[in-house]
Order: structure tokens, then sequence, then C-alpha cells
């Protein structure tokens, strides 16, 4: 390619010999001379002027010098961006998430981010924070995604957003009433819980003991659907991620009210993503990961 003699071109002129460049070059001698009468060839004009001391560009090697050096520049500009575009993601992703990011944030992100990517296939698998946790320290999974600490040898743990929790009520029940709970309010009431191992249930159980609440009755769910169901048809009132209510709050078939708590009290949770530290990590795991730190609901 012409690009090769234009090179051999500008190092022979900003080392002002033909061995230096040869040597620099890797080249011999003759195959530096060979590029320039190349060039000379292609041109139709002398570009340079030799002596046993010194070189010198000649007028028509002047001109070709000044562009030589941005031609190369854009050109090295082009290879690295063919040559990235040539790294094709392919493969698959392994992704496990709990239940509330699982069901609420993650077909969102999937939705946005997988057209970037039509040759990767991926694999999403939603289980409680335990599980999930368990399962990529099994190295069943690339990638977790959930709610609550994890504290697991060779997991890390980085936050990815934060996610406001709700006390949800049915429509008819005496607390939907009220404008703010106390803690005194909420004393013997029958709740809706998520089972142990889910992040809802972990933050659930933290507040209630933080707030000193006695439960009167508990009813034991593996789903945010199935709390939310339970809610809405009276069963008993629940702790549950604004994610998780949206559309039921917009509709009205559900009320959620606001707790009188301590400033210190966190009514909001983490959302963590964990990968392994003794993994390898794949292209494709590197990309969404990539993605999913820039992801906003």
């Amino acid at each position: 390619m012409i690009t090769e003699s234009l090179k051999v071109l500008v190092t022979v002129v900003d080392n002002n010999s033909f061995s230096r460049a040869a040597e620099e070059l890797f080249l011999s001698q003759p195959s530096v001379s060979f590029h320039i009468r190349n060039l000379e060839d292609e041109f139709g004009a002398k570009l340079l002027n030799r002596s046993s001391r010194r070189l010198s560009l000649t007028p028509a090697g002047k001109a070709l010098f000044k562009h030589a050096k941005k031609i190369l520049d854009h050109y090295d500009q082009a290879k690295n961006e063919i040559d990235e575009l040539r790294q094709v993601v392919t493969g698959t992703l392994r992704i496990g998430a709990s239940f509330t990011i699982g069901e609420y944030v993650l077909p969102r992100f999937l939705a946005e981010v997988s057209v970037n990517y039509p040759n990767v296939n991926v694999s999403v698998s939603i289980a409680n924070t335990e599980e999930i946790a368990q399962m990529l320290r099994q190295n069943h999974l690339d990638i977790g995604i959930v709610e609550g600490q994890v504290t697991l040898p060779n997991i890390e743990e980085e936050p990815f957003m934060q996610d406001d929790m709700l006390l949800i009520v049915p429509l008819d029940h005496p607390l939907s009433k009220l404008k703010k709970v106390s803690a005194d309010d909420l004393q013997n009431q029958i709740w809706i819980l998520r089972e142990s191992g889910s992040g809802t249930r972990s933050f659930g159980d933290d507040l209630l003991k933080s707030l000193d609440i006695k439960v009167n009755r508990s009813f034991v769910f593996s789903s945010n659907e199935g709390i939310k169901e339970a809610v809405i048809h009276g069963l008993g009132i629940a702790f549950v991620s604004r994610l998780v209510v949206h559309k039921e709050l917009a509709a009205k078939i559900i009320k959620t009210v606001p707790i009188k708590t301590e400033e210190k009290l966190q009514l909001s949770r983490r959302l963590s993503i964990l990968h392994s530290k003794e993994q390898t990590s794949s292209k494709a795991v590197d990309e969404f990961l990539e993605k999913l730190r820039l992801f906003k609901l």
C-alpha cells in the first residue's frame, strides 16, 4: 500500500538518513530506496535531494511530506475504528437477578441494550438475593444484580442504584385513612412477608426490629406478585419496593402510607452488581457491565 511508502518517506526525513530509517523500520537500505523511488514514480516528481552529507526535500517532496503525516494519522484512526467494529461481541451471558430487579429492572435494561449485541445470547435466572450470590460463587452466573448486602468470599459487590421502600396497605385498611403512621400504629398488624433469603425480607425484618414492632400474624410469599395480590385483597400490609407497585399506585388499587421515623432510619436500600473476583471476564460480560453501570430508570 502507498501508506507503507509514505511511512518510509516520513521516517527518512525525520531521521535525515536512509540508513537510520532502515534500522528504525527493520528494512534493508535498498528497500528504503525502493519505496522512495515508488513514490517518485507515483507522483512523477523527484522528492529528495541526496548528497553525501545531508538530505533535503524538493518542493514536491515538501508538499508530499506535509500531507503524508496527516494521511498516516487518518489511516491509523480509521484502522483503529474498523478494528473496534470487527471485535464483534458474541457468546452467552448468564445474568442472575433477585426478584425485584429481575421482574422490574432487568427486562427494561435488556430491551435497551441487547439490540446492540445481536450475537450475544442472554440467559436470565431469577431467585432471591442469597440464591443469586451462591450461584455466582459456584460460577453458574457471570453477573448478579441483587438488593441487599452480600458478604461472600471472592464476590465483589458494587453499588448500582438506590431503591425506595414503601409501606403498602389495602384501600379499606384502617391505616389507609392516616396521613402518616407511627411505630405504634404498626403494632400487632398482619404482615405479608417475602421468604427468608430475600433482600426485601431482610429489609423488612431490619425495619421491624428497628421500630420494635410486634407482628400479630404473618403470611410468607416467595414472589412480589403474591405479596401485591395479598395486600390488594385485604390479607395484610407489607413493605415492598416502589418498583414493584408503581402501576398499582397509579391505578389506585393499592395505597402507600408514609412512616414517621427518625432521620437515621433508612427507608431505601442499595441495589448492587455482583461479580466474581476469580472468574475470567469475557467481552460480553465487560460490555454489559459497562452499560449496566450507566443505566438509569
